[in-house]
């Protein structure tokens, strides 16, 4: 199955969601859900629940909140993780469309994987 997925505040840009739904990825993000201004495990927990991977800049948070998971026995759909303004945003297109093409929802659960 194809990953599906949801993007934080830290990594909502209009121009990068619209970019993937152009790809025809299935993306949703915090504003779309009315999950804005809540916590990272909650956006955490809310991604899990929906089965869709979490895409984020903040990586700090979200490689603790992995690794608590995982000590916890917790499920999540997957996190990827970028450097904010390391890639543009028509590389961060690119690079998510190609994992997406290469890496099943199966694969990347449970997994922190850094774009």
């Amino acid at each position: 199955m194809l990953i599906r997925l949801y993007v934080d505040e830290d990594a909502m840009a209009g121009i990068l969601v619209r970019g993937l739904r152009a790809r025809e990825i299935d993306v949703t993000t915090v504003f779309e859900q009315e999950m804005t201004g809540k916590s990272d495990e909650e956006q955490l927990r809310y991604a899990a629940e929906q089965g869709r991977t979490l895409y984020t800049f903040n990586v700090g948070d979200f490689c603790r909140l992995h690794t608590e998971y995982l000590t916890i026995g917790s499920y999540h759909a997957g996190i990827i993780v970028v450097y904010r303004k390391r890639y543009t945003v028509g590389e961060q297109i690119r690079r998510l469309s190609d994992l997406i093409q290469t890496v099943s929802s199966e694969d990347i659960s449970n997994n922190l994987i850094f774009l």
